[in-house]
């Protein structure tokens, strides 16, 4: 069989590494999707019928723009889009006798395996890390899954929700005596791969010295509960302080969102000199010298006196006047932004942390962003991602001339039903 063709030298700091991508939905593709951002070379497998989940995900981008439902074959989701971008999209369904022979020739050019179904789906479809060693042992495999590999499992599937759920997110935002709330970014879909992205790379660091590679095992349960206890909330409900706060940060104060003429303002003055830039700024200099405001212990234990004193003021001023008012008196402040004037900032934009996406036949037919890869590196970085692969888009270019089975044994492929 061929050998893949070698990925450019300048193509990205991954550049010269071989990902096979059996991820779906959004935890799994975004871990692909940063390797790809990096320069890898990410071969996205997908069931020929039972694509990624995430191609059904509206809105829709098509040629008349963006619409909720598709009105047109060639309508393509925009988390599609956006997630699946840089990659090579062939079909495999590998459930099917001889699926796992193709599977290990892929395998043996590979350098790294993600994938984020439950806790032994590859195993029992015969492609799991015991296998795949005896296949490639360099290679790195890595399991995105709601709970981890090892240990108990909870019930169901570990949607996003229900990790935040468990982790107890859900109960760390609002005010006290509220329902829950959900963060409304997919936080744990997001993060674990982020850790899994780390673990990856660690991985083919150790790889460099022994010369093997190794399972990554990421827990989406372990990776959100672990940034709870980043913060000390049983401690602080103990000592007096609600565990959740609200717009505010009361061991902090003052700091957190207040309320402006037309809209919210978050501020944030945690020392004593930043302290006294906002008493100045909201016309109360002599706060400076109060004895329930003089000390970050005295704010905090009077915290709810002192935020009266500041919204108060702040509740007067258009965000336009307060704003420039505030970083005249050198306090960290900044407008509370809708998601939809957030992304177009001029300044991410620029940096490539949020691109524009188009349709793949259409190009650029509505104004859609979508997330880049926020690092950036002083010598270079990854070139432009390739628009999403339509599914088994690249069957031909993977199979038949990159492993060598030619137009002949493509159509055997599809005959016998594996692609």
């Amino acid at each position: 069989m061929n050998t893949l063709p070698p990925v450019p030298a300048d193509g990205g700091p991954l550049a010269g590494l071989t990902v096979l991508d059996l991820t779906q939905a959004l935890a799994g593709p975004f871990a692909t999707f940063l390797l790809a951002g990096l320069g890898a070379r990410v071969i996205k497998i997908e069931h020929p019928v039972a694509t990624d989940s995430c191609r059904q995900n509206p809105p829709y981008l098509g040629q008349g723009g963006v619409t909720l439902g598709r009105t047109g074959p060639d309508d393509v989701s925009v988390s599609a889009l956006n997630r699946l971008r840089g990659k090579y999209g062939v079909t495999l369904d590998l459930k099917q006798p001889g699926a796992r022979e193709v599977f290990a020739e892929l395998l043996r050019h590979a350098d790294i395996v993600v994938d984020n179904f439950s806790a032994g789906t590859l195993d029992r479809l015969g492609i799991g890390y015991d296998f795949g060693r005896t296949v490639n042992p360099r290679a790195v495999y890595c399991s995105i899954s709601g709970f981890g590999a090892t240990g108990t499992t909870g019930s169901g599937k570990a949607m996003d929700s229900i990790i935040q759920a468990l982790s107890g997110l859900m109960m760390t935002s609002g005010d006290p005596g509220e329902a829950p709330v959900r963060v409304g970014v997919p936080i744990a879909d997001l993060l674990a791969p982020v850790f899994a992205v780390v673990g990856i790379l660690a991985a083919l660091q150790q790889r460099e010295r022994s010369g093997m590679g190794q399972q990554v095992d990421v827990s989406m349960l372990g990776v959100l509960t672990s940034l709870v206890a980043s913060e000390p909330f049983d401690l602080l409900e103990a000592c007096g302080l609600a565990q959740r706060t609200g717009r505010m940060v009361p061991r902090l104060t003052p700091f957190g969102v207040y309320e402006s003429a037309d809209g919210h303002v978050a501020i944030c003055a945690p020392t004593e000199q930043f302290a006294r830039r906002v008493f100045d700024a909201i016309g109360h200099p002599e706060f400076e010298h109060d004895p329930r405001y003089a000390t970050r212990d005295a704010r905090v234990a009077h915290v709810d006196e002192l935020n009266g004193h500041i919204e108060a003021f702040t509740r007067t001023q258009a965000t336009a006047v307060l704003l420039p008012l505030l970083e005249r008196h050198g306090v960290p402040a900044a407008p509370v932004r809708a998601p939809a004037a957030a992304v177009r900032d001029p300044r991410v934009l620029a940096r490539g942390e949020t691109v524009p996406l188009e349709h793949p036949q259409f190009g650029r037919v509505a104004d859609v962003i979508g997330m880049g890869v926020p690092i950036t590196f002083s010598d270079g970085g990854a070139a432009p991602l390739r628009p999403a692969p339509s599914p088994g888009q690249d069957n031909m270019l993977v199979y038949g001339e990159w492993l060598g089975y030619g137009a002949d044994g493509v159509a055997r492929l599809r005959a016998d039903g594996l692609i």
